[in-house]
């Protein structure tokens, strides 16, 4: 990006992870950014850095959303980006998930995003311009053992994101999600919850959980890295609908793909004989 693109964006989720990386990315690129978590406590490092404003924010509370999106605008004068990072993960088979981990899944993953993307569609409806940034994960393409339930979330908010796309594009607003795979964050440790495990689900959900836990702090995917690579995609001319970040994302979606056009073929006649007869 260069000195000349500056733009406000909202970040949530920033106390760690990819909220963070894209944050200190932004604000050490320039950009001014308003950086939000639950506690405010754990952002006092990112005060003194660049044009940072600092707010509390629960993404599960849609007035404290629309609260929030108007001190943005107030102090900034807009908000330009969107990014929608909070999220949490829970890791259970899908019997034996509690409904209340289920219910807080979509309440911070699904309906959180929903919050923030209705508080600030006004500002850029009226401005005629903006960009929504959801950040999605390639289990939001390919369901994992272990996982249903935050798939699900993924799931939904892609399907989310593909209709808003049309609803807003004639009004100059873009709409990217962004689908990672593993990377280096605490999604797999502090920021996730888990279930104990039944014996007939040891060596499905319960190898899973064990490779997510074993797994952290040695993931290949370096969020710095993808921080920038998502600040690339939003100023680009013509930003992506997706952005898929890592090799296994690329990998496993190319995978899915070719899976799921071989089976559409297969299946040609019997889905083309579910319509009346024609003539």
């Amino acid at each position: 990006m260069s000195n000349t693109d500056k733009r406000v964006w909202l970040v949530t989720g920033c106390s760690s992870g990819f909220g963070r990386a894209i944050a200190t990315h932004l604000l050490e690129a320039g950009q001014t950014v308003v950086v939000t978590a639950r506690r405010t406590e754990t952002l006092e490092d990112l005060r003194g850095l660049g044009n940072a404003c600092i707010l509390a924010l629960d993404v599960t509370d849609p007035r404290q959303a629309d609260s929030v999106v108007k001190k943005a605008e107030e102090l900034a004068g807009s908000v330009d980006v969107l990014v929608n990072n909070a999220g949490i993960g829970y890791f259970a088979s899908i019997e034996e998930s509690d409904e209340r981990q289920i219910q807080k899944l979509f309440d911070v993953n699904f309906f959180g995003a929903s919050n923030m993307i209705r508080a600030v569609l006004p500002g850029m409806r009226k401005r005629r311009s903006g960009h929504i940034v959801n950040l999605t994960s390639i289990g939001g393409l390919e369901g994992f053992p272990a996982v249903g339930f935050y798939c699900a979330t993924k799931y939904a908010l892609e399907g989310l994101s593909d209709v808003l796309r049309k609803e807003v594009a004639p009004l100059g607003i873009r709409v990217t999600t962004v689908e990672p795979s593993g990377f280096r964050t605490e999604w797999a440790g502090s920021s996730s919850e888990a279930e104990t495990i039944a014996p007939d689900y040891d060596a499905t959900v319960g190898e899973a959980i064990r490779a997510y836990h074993a797994s952290v702090g040695k993931q290949a995917g370096d969020p710095a890295r993808a921080a920038a690579a998502i600040a690339r995609a939003v100023f680009a001319s013509e930003p992506p609908d997706r952005l898929l970040l890592g090799n296994e994302a690329f990998e496993v979606a190319i995978e899915k793909l070719g899976t799921m056009r071989r089976e559409f073929a297969a299946w040609e006649a019997t889905t083309r004989g579910a319509d009346f007869p024609q003539g």
